[in-house]
């Protein structure tokens, strides 16, 4: 199978745990998991959520004004 791009990887880091990263169109990375997982499933878990997250807002420090 050829990789397509946008796409995510799942992959293992140094310390044996699952993480994802999200390539551009470009083949850049441009998002990645800020935790790792002992579980692939969990980290595949984690990338269903980032894709039915399209519709969050988004926010900019300038546009909080209430951070109590």
């Amino acid at each position: 199978m050829k990789r397509s791009y946008p796409s995510y990887r799942l992959y293992k880091d140094k310390a044996g745990q699952w993480r994802w990263s999200f390539e551009a169109s470009n083949g850049k990375t441009i998002g990645m998991s800020s935790e790792g997982y002992v579980a692939k499933r969990d980290c595949a878990r984690a990338i269903e959520i980032m894709k039915g997250s399209a519709e969050v807002p988004v926010w900019s420090a300038e546009d909080v004004t209430d951070v109590a």
